[in-house]
């Protein structure tokens, strides 16, 4: 089985890992181009050094990090807001965020109707 190699924009993965952040920022979309432009915040600093430093168990409460190629194939732990969810990056996930990978919202699960929900439950016999 060949291995498909993955391109970004016209850059191969090799490429996008040597890139500096103001060329990867050419790249992205508006947004992600802003916010890169301004700088990164100290808890997104922190991450990175972390990612850089040693890369292992690391959990986060940053989940407006974009995601950059340097972190292709790490596993990050982001805060869902009651527990660490674990993120693995991959290709396809470079220029998005953290936070929309580890969602804070269930699914609404409604089951049958309770006594008292709507008029006509009200004339029912309860047993």
């Amino acid at each position: 089985m060949i291995k498909k190699e993955y391109i970004f924009k016209g850059k191969k993965e090799d490429e996008l890992k040597k890139i500096s952040s103001t060329e990867l920022a050419q790249l992205l979309t508006a947004r992600q181009r802003r916010n890169i432009k301004r700088g990164f915040t100290n808890q997104q600093q922190i991450l990175l050094r972390k990612l850089r430093a040693n890369g292992k168990n690391i959990e986060t409460h940053c989940r407006d990090m974009i995601i950059l190629p340097e972190m292709i194939g790490k596993t990050i732990k982001v805060h869902q807001g009651r527990e660490f969810v674990p993120v693995t990056i991959e290709h396809d996930m470079i220029g998005h965020y953290l936070g929309e990978f580890a969602l804070t919202r269930k699914k609404v699960m409604h089951s049958a109707p309770g006594i008292g929900a709507t008029r006509s439950s009200a004339s029912l016999s309860v047993k």
